[in-house]
């Protein structure tokens, strides 16, 4: 397995496979950023694991981080703009604060500047996809 390390989000971004990068979805800004925040996630959850009382909330970080991209993805297809969007779109919003709740309670093991920096691109993240489900309830 490669060792992991992190970097900023412009250098990330040029990591991927163009075929990603081409998709449609990639141009927004909500599912870029979620992308993202599920690669650093793998890289803290390494951390995380080697305190047996972190075990659990690996579990939990990998199931919230990942659905918030999964159900960003169903929502997309299903159509922008459409009743389900904004509906799987308010599911993706809620694992995004579940996500963050995560990270919160992993901040006995992770470092405060780790947390924090997570902590952002979560609200980051959270401001964007609250944003496209306003603009999308009122079609």
């Amino acid at each position: 397995m490669a060792v992991l390390m992190e970097l900023p989000f412009e250098e990330w971004v040029k990591t991927l496979p163009n075929s990603l990068r081409s998709d449609p979805l990639w141009k927004s800004a909500y599912y870029r950023l979620s992308m993202y925040l599920y690669d650093l996630m793998w890289i803290d959850t390494e951390t995380i694991k080697k305190d047996f009382r972190g075990r659990e909330i690996v579990h939990q970080l990998v199931r919230s981080a990942g659905s918030v991209c999964a159900n960003m993805e169903e929502a997309y297809r299903r159509g922008i703009g459409t009743a389900d969007f904004v509906r799987i779109m308010r599911i993706s919003l809620g694992e995004l604060g579940e996500t963050q709740g995560w990270y919160f309670r992993s901040r006995h093991i992770l470092s405060p500047e780790i947390l924090e920096k997570r902590i952002r691109v979560i609200q980051q993240a959270i401001a964007l996809t609250v944003k496209v489900i306003d603009q999308n309830r009122k079609r």
